[in-house]
């Protein structure tokens, strides 16, 4: 395989540079990339892995996180950014949903469990339910008590505008308005088709019944789903 014709044309010619000589490439194809280096006279091709090359080029690149929002139990970076997973101790919210625009909304001290929270900046969060803080992978999660929140987590943010700052995130979600809407099924054993007769049940209770939790998978599959 001959190299390429060398670049001339970044550089204007009357500046009197030698053109840059092609050194290696890489080209991507749908099940495969092929990396071709040249060397002088001689050059050669052979197939390798994507990872390789990302941890090749990684080489080269430092980042942290940063001062973690209180509470972070793990960060990932996704392709639409980066995630922080907040755990929410076990407490009393105090919450307000709104049935009827032109009512006034129904107030209730509700007991909730731990929660997490994948947050990421100015978005709607995505918010599980767990019976203790999670120590391992293998740890069960389960689907949120809580209204406004959809069959994957995803909680519905209608017209609320999320902060950028991640430590802010939860107690937006909290301060914001609930409605009636998105998945209230699913979301407790005694009451499996409306989360809110669950949350008429424990207003002004002390604490929230883990065992009527719903099941809906592993720490792990949090961490590794697509986002």
């Amino acid at each position: 395989m001959e190299a390429t014709t060398d670049f001339k044309w970044a550089v204007p010619e009357e500046l009197g540079i030698p053109p840059d000589k092609l050194r290696a490439r890489l080209d991507f194809y749908h099940q495969a990339v092929a990396l071709s280096v040249y060397d002088q006279e001689v050059s050669s091709t052979r197939i390798v892995s994507a990872m390789d090359i990302a941890h090749a080029l990684a080489n080269d690149l430092a980042f942290g996180t940063g001062l973690l929002p209180p509470g972070t139990i793990w960060w990932r970076n996704t392709r639409g950014g980066p995630v922080y997973a907040v755990y929410v101790e076990p407490k009393i919210w105090k919450v307000a949903l709104e049935l009827d625009i032109k009512a006034a909304p129904r107030r209730f001290n509700l007991p909730l469990p731990g929660l997490i929270f994948l947050c990421s900046p100015g978005k709607a969060p995505w918010v599980y339910a767990v019976r203790k803080k999670p120590t391992k992978e293998t740890d069960d999660v389960y689907n949120a008590p809580l209204c406004n929140i959809h069959e994957s987590g995803l909680s519905c943010a209608g017209t609320h505008k999320y902060p950028t700052r991640i430590a802010d995130t939860v107690q937006s979600f909290f301060t914001s308005f609930f409605t009636a809407s998105a998945n209230l099924k699913n979301r407790s054993k005694l009451y499996p088709n409306n989360i809110v007769r669950l949350w008429e049940s424990l207003d002004n209770k002390r604490k929230f019944p883990v065992a009527d939790l719903v099941r809906i998978g592993s720490l792990k599959d949090l961490m590794n789903m697509e986002m």
